[in-house]
């Protein structure tokens, strides 16, 4: 196989929210991502007023940005510390409640109501929870993503979306024999296979 040593390599919950604690997050981009605003017309495709959805979101600027432009957001993190930090420095004022199909789930939603960011396991979600998405952002999902389990993240992702929705997924390229991730290495036969 190409992906050379990942294919067993599993970080955990713990060593995620661990990275948020110590400031250990080279993947947030304070900038945003220069190829979602030279791709955000096939992600809009000319629509408005969109559910968009945000895997792993931790505090992404463009969640603002989107929901700014009248599109709702929805986002899944699972450092509560993220979500929260999302909020303040954007200066939204938001709520905070339990999700009660997910023991232990929060959900914080801004006073607005158009972006709602679930503080969970991504795999706890499913579309009775969080309905049906038109467009995914997926910045640093599907390479974050345990390469054992990225079968269970395809499938919930393409269970999480309408039949005409876009999904805009960046990836990163690299010889996976020198590097442990993440962000893993994921070649493009591989997605294809998962998302058809």
């Amino acid at each position: 196989s190409d992906v050379g040593s990942q294919k067993e390599r599993v970080v955990t919950e713990e060593e995620w929210l661990q990275k948020w604690e110590m400031g250990n997050i080279g993947f947030h981009l304070e900038q945003g991502h220069p190829l979602f605003k030279k791709y955000l017309d096939v992600l809009l495709n000319g629509r408005s007023g969109l559910r968009i959805f945000f895997p792993l979101c931790g505090k992404a600027v463009e969640m603002k940005w989107l929901a700014d432009m009248g599109h709702s957001v929805v986002g899944v993190e699972v450092s509560e510390q993220a979500v929260k930090q999302f909020f303040s420095e954007h200066s939204l004022p938001y709520c905070e409640e339990p999700v009660p199909e997910i023991s232990g789930a929060k959900m914080f939603q801004s006073t607005s109501g158009n972006i709602s960011l679930y503080c969970c396991s991504i795999y706890d979600l499913s579309s009775s929870i969080v309905g049906k998405f038109d467009g995914v952002w997926d910045r640093g999902a599907l390479v974050a993503v345990n390469p054992c389990d990225r079968q269970r993240y395809a499938s919930l992702m393409i269970n999480l979306v309408e039949k005409n929705s876009s999904y805009l997924l960046i990836t990163v390229s690299y010889d996976p024999n020198k590097y442990k991730g993440p962000p893993f290495y994921v070649p493009e036969s591989e997605i294809k296979s998962l998302f058809g």
